[in-house]
């Protein structure tokens, strides 16, 4: 695989987790429909603050790794590949829906994007990620850990604004869909655990190939 396919393959992937609801997405549109559109763009960019905050220590644990321990580092991706396709079953046997908007509060922006920074910060599907997910798409083949991580890390950050933006100045649209059509919230969250599995497979037999 060479590096461009596997940042295209991290997009897919990012982009189907993030597009997922959970604690961030609903965040953003609680933002927006209770103090306007400028707090739920604030609380985006908090929310991007946060995923910076996770894609460098994601970027230094697997840099760490391959430069101190390396023997262990495609063990490790075995690990990982085996957990990422257990979340992923876990998002399609699940059935993910919204039934309310709750914790937007009014303020300034600044207080939007404080907590949006710690509500990614706190976020359990974000640890999930950068844990099972992330570490997969670092390789010492590809280059310098740190310049991959750089580039990941604005690819994530990219993918939030784009996702979270959205919501944000379609608030209301928004939340019609996420709340009247519970069927689109379970389609999204199982296709996204389709590609948990699916890459999760790949990556194995790409670590099985790799030599030793």
């Amino acid at each position: 695989m060479t590096y461009s396919e596997n940042l295209w393959l991290y997009f897919t992937l990012l982009f189907g987790i993030i597009i997922v609801p959970g604690m961030d997405m609903v965040f953003v549109l609680a933002n927006s429909l209770t103090s306007g559109r400028r707090a739920g763009m604030a609380a985006t960019a908090g929310i991007m603050a946060g995923g910076a905050v996770h894609s460098l220590y994601g970027a230094i644990g697997v840099g760490l790794l391959a430069t101190l321990l390396p023997a262990l580092f495609n063990p490790l991706l075995f690990i990982g590949a085996a957990y990422m396709a257990w979340i992923g079953y876990t998002l399609i046997a699940s059935s993910i829906t919204v039934s309310s908007v709750e914790g937007g509060t009014s303020g300034s922006g600044w207080r939007a994007f404080r907590q949006g920074t710690i509500t990614c910060l706190i976020n359990p599907k974000a640890y999930l990620f950068m844990l099972a997910v992330y570490p997969q798409f670092l390789k010492p083949a590809y280059g310098p850990i740190w310049l991959q991580g750089i580039v990941m890390g604005l690819m994530t950050m990219a993918t939030q604004a784009a996702i979270y933006g959205t919501i944000a100045v379609t608030a209301s649209r928004s939340r019609t869909l996420l709340i009247s059509n519970p069927s689109a919230t379970i389609l999204v969250g199982r296709i996204a655990g389709g590609l948990l599995v699916a890459i999760a497979i790949l990556t194995a037999w790409h670590g099985w190939r790799a030599p030793t």
